[in-house]
């Protein structure tokens, strides 16, 4: 895909196809918690939301993201417009944002790999949709550096 020529109709577009495809989470657990663990697991996803710790965990997210957009090309939508090669400053104030305010979601598509990652304000973990191998290796290994987890979704 050719960044230079591609419409933001077509960074949508191409956001609601990755969404239907296969993905993998980064989380702060290593595997799904099991149903009759499910009461301590809310327990903890109720201390982790509250503030400070949501924002410690939100810092860990926009640090693998900024470092990812070293190796990649990042497209970041809030739900209108897009923008790429976007300075780490601004990418780390989105993601904070999602952290600090409880309310929307980011969007950030890797046009060239046609792979898409999502953060849901008041979800402990990102959804990376569509990763080829060498994409997925280097978020694991960059997730692994923030203490978080790359697993296989169950959505």
């Amino acid at each position: 895909m050719d960044n230079a020529r591609f419409t933001a109709q077509q960074y949508d577009e191409l956001c609601e196809q990755l969404l239907e495809q296969p993905c993998h989470v980064i989380d702060f657990l290593p595997a799904q918690v099991p149903a009759d663990r499910g009461g301590q697991y809310f327990a903890a996803e109720r201390f982790f939301l509250a503030h400070p710790q949501v924002l410690g965990l939100y810092e860990k997210f926009a640090n693998l993201l900024i470092q990812l957009n070293c190796y990649y090309e990042l497209a970041v939508t809030e739900g209108e417009g897009w923008s790429c090669s976007m300075p780490p400053e601004e990418l780390w104030a989105r993601v904070a944002r999602r952290g600090k305010d409880g309310t929307g979601f980011l969007n950030v598509l890797l046009p060239k790999e046609e792979s898409l990652i999502t953060l849901n304000s008041g979800d402990l973990y990102m959804t990376i949709y569509a990763p080829n191998d060498e994409l997925l290796r280097i978020i694991t290994q960059l997730a692994a550096a923030q203490g978080l987890f790359v697993r296989k979704g169950a959505y």
